[in-house]
């Protein structure tokens, strides 16, 4: 028996009912790409974008004038760079969105496809610069597998030691496979002759040692065994002997022409800019004085056009990139997150100051760029795609109370 209340009560067709279900997955799913992200994600980024622009500004500067005098366009060497980071940075925001188990997954995979193309370096692809096989040609395209290396070693490391953090008091299960793969990774770069990059991939694996919590008697022993190998892999080179000897010369302006020569232009090239620099475009060292002036002493054209101000910026911005990073790492819960936030917070910040060493004579030459602004592409697209698991792990960080009420409320 129907009541003149059930006559009179509105229906909802099922279609209707999908369309609003469609509409309500609608605005849910734009909530989630809309919501706000975490305050370190926004440090990390802006550092990278700005350290980025930056970079591609002093490319410029370093090279107009070797490309006008060489018949070249004088934005011939910008363009290239700039057509990286115009690759790079979409693939950053695109990294950053992915999921930590998507970086779980691909772990294995990237250090694979990494490893595999750092050997082509040992084929009829490869070609050596400046001492250092290197490279690859492909097409007429250059690049430098070590550095995506640098990523896939990262992410690997993150992966197997997160699956092993319950068995880490065993010296056994943090060795093995570590040890044996990252003596693999590393001797592979270091077969080329490229110390500085070899640097770089220790230092890797030792932050992300240090970031698993690893008992501390375990942790020194490949400590000590990465300090002898280095010390004997720079006394067995005649080219890195020469560079160390330099290095350690008080009176290197005797050695002018040879060792020296590079180094001092560099520390001239600072001690030129003064507080507030020449101004931008006004470098002296740049007219083929200073050799790689827009690579590897990048940073000593920055002094000299934008003076002490200049590189204070420059520290300030990476400085600010390592704070975002490490808040991370203190946030998070998850050790995949903490493993790998740290093994590529130690490779961008700990590059950047073995770089800046170097340029101030801290360091002897070994030949390492500065992230984000050094002349590079390959250096470029690895840097900024690292920085993108970075801000995909700052997603992942638990939500505040306040956070967490305000998304309720929407």
């Amino acid at each position: 028996m129907t009541t003149t209340q059930d006559r009179t009560r509105p229906t909802v067709r099922p279609t209707e009912l999908a369309s609003a279900e469609r509409g309500f997955t609608a605005r849910v799913g734009l909530g989630r790409l809309f919501a706000p992200v975490p305050s370190e994600f926004l440090m990390i980024a802006s550092a990278a974008l700005i350290l980025t622009v930056f970079g591609l500004v002093m490319v410029l500067s370093a090279t107009v004038a070797t490309s006008v005098s060489a018949g070249a366009s004088p934005f011939e060497v910008v363009l290239k760079q700039g057509l990286f980071a115009v690759l790079g940075i979409p693939l950053m925001f695109v990294a950053s969105r992915m999921p930590l188990l998507f970086w779980k997954r691909v772990s294995w995979v990237a250090l694979g496809v990494a490893l595999g193309l750092q050997l082509l370096v040992f084929t009829g692809l490869g070609y050596e610069d400046a001492g250092n096989r290197n490279w690859i040609s492909i097409a007429g395209i250059q690049a430098q597998p070590s550095e995506f290396l640098k990523l896939a070693f990262a992410l690997w490391l993150g992966y197997v030691l997160y699956r092993k953090h319950t068995m880490l008091g065993d010296w056994r299960h943090v060795f093995i496979p570590v040890v044996p793969v990252g003596a693999l990774v590393i001797g592979s770069v270091l077969a080329g002759a490229d110390l500085g990059t070899a640097m770089v991939l220790v230092l890797i694996m030792l932050g992300a040692l240090f970031f698993s919590g690893v008992k501390l008697r375990i942790f020194v022993l490949p400590l000590i065994l990465a300090a002898v190998a280095v010390a004997f892999l720079a006394v067995s080179s005649p080219n890195r002997m020469r560079r160390i000897m330099s290095f350690l010369d008080p009176n290197c302006l005797a050695d002018y022409t040879d060792g020296c020569y590079q180094p001092l232009h560099g520390i001239w090239g600072l001690a030129n800019g003064g507080v507030f620099g020449l101004g931008l475009g006004n470098s002296r060292e740049k007219y083929n004085w200073l050799p790689a002036a827009a690579h590897d002493y990048i940073f000593a054209i920055v002094g000299e056009e934008l003076g002490l101000i200049g590189c204070v910026v420059v520290l300030a911005l990476f400085t600010l990139f390592a704070v975002g990073a490490f808040r991370v790492i203190r946030k998070t819960r998850d050790p995949f997150v903490r493993i790998v936030a740290g093994g590529v917070t130690v490779w961008v910040v700990g590059q950047a100051l073995i770089n800046i060493g170097v340029v101030l004579r801290v360091f002897p030459t070994l030949g390492v760029p500065l992230p984000f602004m050094s002349q590079g592409g390959t250096s470029l697209l690895s840097v900024l795609l690292a920085t993108g698991v970075l801000l995909s792990l700052a997603r992942s960080l638990p939500q505040t109370a306040a956070s967490g009420q305000a998304a309720r409320t929407r």
